[in-house]
């Protein structure tokens, strides 16, 4: 049964990697920071990295706390066999989602899916709608979060770089403040939990005491200072071969600069994005295979907690890179190309909002949906260019695929436990 249930898990981190890698690389490719195979290469490792470094988090609210596991605790194989459905339901609806070009929330599937069959297992009673609802509400709030990040990042570097009559002069200025705004972002969510290691080899092996936030922050201000440096270093570049003499120049010849090194940035943005949804995703693949772990080594379900088994992690790590090196061209278009024209400044934004929207989720062990902020970032921007850019009709068509997401993959789990329940019994 293991073996199947492994196979299970696969299936769905496949699917899951096939329809969310449009969430990490999706703007970068849409505006030509990045080539599909660079996207691929890039988003592999570090899809990869996050998923097995910080997976365990999201994976323990999902395996212990959408299904009321006391409820189950008198048969534990019931809950084993639903998990199973789970794994099974999800990968069904999202290979149909991504063979239609929808990015939809994997998020919304495994929810959805643990509901169905509980409550067909239990009834009503045996699912936990306080952590439905704490969930659902990150749902609502995740894209007007990311949109309102996103709206107010983009609204300073158009009003302050591109709309300024001498733009290099303007990012010149604004380099550091965007190298620390990246890398803060990025560093101070997850470089804490990076640098603890080493904070504890200091004191176990050099007897030095360093607080690890301190490391953190030391890392993170020669990171800025490096990217910063590096940033002038490729302005000057690319004025020298852009023929450019002077910061006084007209904006249509500078903005081939200008763009080129906001594409240098939405680079490592997008790889902020990729490691943030491996962190947080994953745990939507694996979270039913370490509960039936847990049921098949203990004969007892998981109630005050569950430690997730690095293996686990690397499988559901190994399943999305497939997944999306393998079938995820087909959702790219959908986000990088139908919702609004982007550039490398604007899609820049929209990852950087996202990022941190989805890193602090994970860190908060909250299962939020990558789709939404992604989605909700690129619109956030599309209103601050011109709202008349936004193609609403590609909106109402993946509004639509959230919207029955939950009710189709509770159908589906609902379906498939009730006929594996019936041959069971028989």
């Amino acid at each position: 049964m293991i073996v199947i249930v492994v196979l299970l898990a696969f299936y769905l981190a496949f699917n899951l990697g096939a329809n969310d890698v449009a969430n990490a690389m999706g703007t970068s490719v849409g505006s030509k920071a990045v080539t599909l195979k660079q996207a691929l290469i890039i988003a592999g490792v570090l899809e990869f990295t996050g998923a097995v470094l910080f997976g365990h988090e999201v994976s323990e609210t999902l395996a212990t706390k959408i299904a009321n596991p006391t409820l189950f605790a008198s048969t534990p194989q019931m809950l084993a066999i639903g998990m199973m459905t789970v794994l099974l339901s999800c990968g069904l609806w999202l290979q149909i989602a991504t063979s239609c070009g929808l990015p939809v929330s994997s998020s919304h599937a495994v929810v959805g899916a643990i509901a169905g069959f509980s409550w067909v297992a239990l009834g009503i009673g045996a699912i936990d709608w306080s952590s439905i609802g704490q969930i659902t509400l990150g749902w609502i709030v995740t894209p007007i979060i990311s949109g309102t990040i996103a709206a107010l990042f983009y609204s300073q570097i158009k009003r302050w770089i591109l709309e300024q009559p001498h733009q290099l002069l303007h990012l010149n200025e604004w380099v550091p403040w965007l190298s620390a705004m990246l890398l803060g972002v990025f560093g101070v969510i997850v470089l804490p939990a990076v640098t603890q290691p080493i904070a504890s080899f200091l004191i176990a092996e050099v007897g030095i005491k360093i607080p690890a936030h301190d490391i953190s922050l030391l890392v993170g201000g020669i990171a800025a200072v490096g990217l910063s440096f590096y940033s002038w270093r490729e302005l000057e570049m690319g004025r020298e071969g852009d023929g450019v003499k002077s910061f006084s120049l007209s904006q249509n010849s500078q903005l081939p600069t200008v763009e080129r090194l906001f594409a240098k940035f939405q680079l490592l943005s997008a790889c902020f994005v990729a490691f943030a949804h491996g962190s947080n995703d994953v745990g939507n693949a694996i979270a039913p295979l370490a509960a039936i772990v847990y049921i098949h080594n203990t004969g007892t379900v998981p109630i005050g907690g569950i430690a997730i088994p690095i293996w686990i992690l690397v499988l559901g790590g190994a399943g999305i890179v497939t997944g999306l090196a393998v079938w995820g061209k087909k959702v790219i278009a959908t986000i990088g190309e139908s919702i609004i024209p982007l550039q490398p400044s604007s899609g820049f934004c929209a990852e950087l909002a996202t990022a941190t929207t989805i890193l602090l989720a994970s860190r908060l062990g909250l299962p939020v949906s990558t789709s939404h902020a992604l989605v909700g970032g690129v619109v956030g921007i599309g209103l601050v260019q011109n709202p008349k850019s936004v193609q609403f009709k590609t909106l109402q068509g993946i509004a639509t695929a959230w919207l029955v997401t939950v009710p189709v993959s509770a159908g589906l789990s609902a379906a498939i436990f009730s006929i594996v329940r019936i041959l069971n019994l028989g």
